[in-house]
């Protein structure tokens, strides 16, 4: 038993030493993306997330031009803003990671949120199989063959640790929507915050509108990209078909510290 003690302490150990050098850097990574001084290296990483053939099949196929929208989009966006940096991401892509990320606590119990996320950042750390340039952003794609799953898990991205957690649809007809959803989740490790109710998921007002000042109001053509949905009215939005049916609002622009 007092055996057992001491390994789990061993393991504890060097899980935290490990940790607090990824922490380190990230800090350190962090501090120079908000910035925008350079381009950020985006690497996304794909995942089998229902292990079926269809979805093997579908990330066998992937290349690096699937994700391409990503980084023409946020060049355009960043014109609007007059951002100096005229290309603000780089993406590439991984190979496929075989070691699926730890599932996410059921309850909202404070430690158990940050074991999780330690846990997330050290499999991250492990799971990382890109051999290249020193990347900013890792985006680690779930993805499950939509003939068996309807509706997806909640993605996530991490400001700390600058990672992202992708949940999509392994089709593609369906690829459009899918860099949506790592696009958004992609923002919030620079710092963007969602702009949509989390109990009714309508975009929030005049935030998580693309063009708050329209007459009338609804229904809007576009959708805010931290928002994800197109307001359609006060009680019905709709997911956009594209990342050109989005944008990156002012308060958005402002959280990634392209405006002040």
């Amino acid at each position: 038993m007092a055996s057992g003690k001491f390994f789990r302490t061993v393991r504890i150990f060097i899980l935290l030493a490990v940790l607090i050098g990824v922490a380190m850097g990230t800090l350190a990574t962090k501090l120079r993306s908000t910035s925008w001084d350079d381009s950020l290296w985006v690497i996304i990483y794909p995942m089998n997330g229902d292990r079926s053939e269809a979805t093997a099949r579908y990330i066998n196929s992937l290349e690096r031009e699937t994700f391409e929208s990503i980084e023409e989009y946020m060049k355009e966006e960043a014109k609007k803003y007059d951002l100096a940096q005229i290309r603000p991401i780089t993406v590439k892509m991984a190979p496929i990671v075989d070691k699926l990320p730890p599932e996410p606590p059921q309850s909202p119990n404070v430690l158990k949120i940050i074991w999780y996320s330690l846990r997330l950042r050290y499999w991250a750390f492990m799971a990382d199989n890109y051999d290249g340039p020193a990347k900013d952003i890792r985006m680690f794609v779930l993805y499950y063959d939509p003939a068996n799953h309807e509706v997806l898990e909640d993605s996530m991205g991490l400001q700390k640790g600058m990672m992202g957690v992708a949940r999509a649809f392994a089709s593609w007809k369906m690829e459009s929507q899918n860099n949506i959803v790592i696009t958004h989740e992609l923002l919030h490790t620079v710092g963007a915050a969602d702009k949509y109710d989390r109990e009714t998921g309508q975009p929030i007002f005049p935030e998580g509108y693309a063009d708050p000042e329209k007459d009338p109001l609804h229904p809007q053509e576009e959708a805010e990209i931290m928002a994800g949905r197109i307001p359609m009215s006060e009680i019905k939005a709709e997911m956009p078909k594209s990342l050109w049916y989005t944008v990156i609002g002012p308060e958005t622009a402002r959280e990634i510290n392209w405006i002040e």
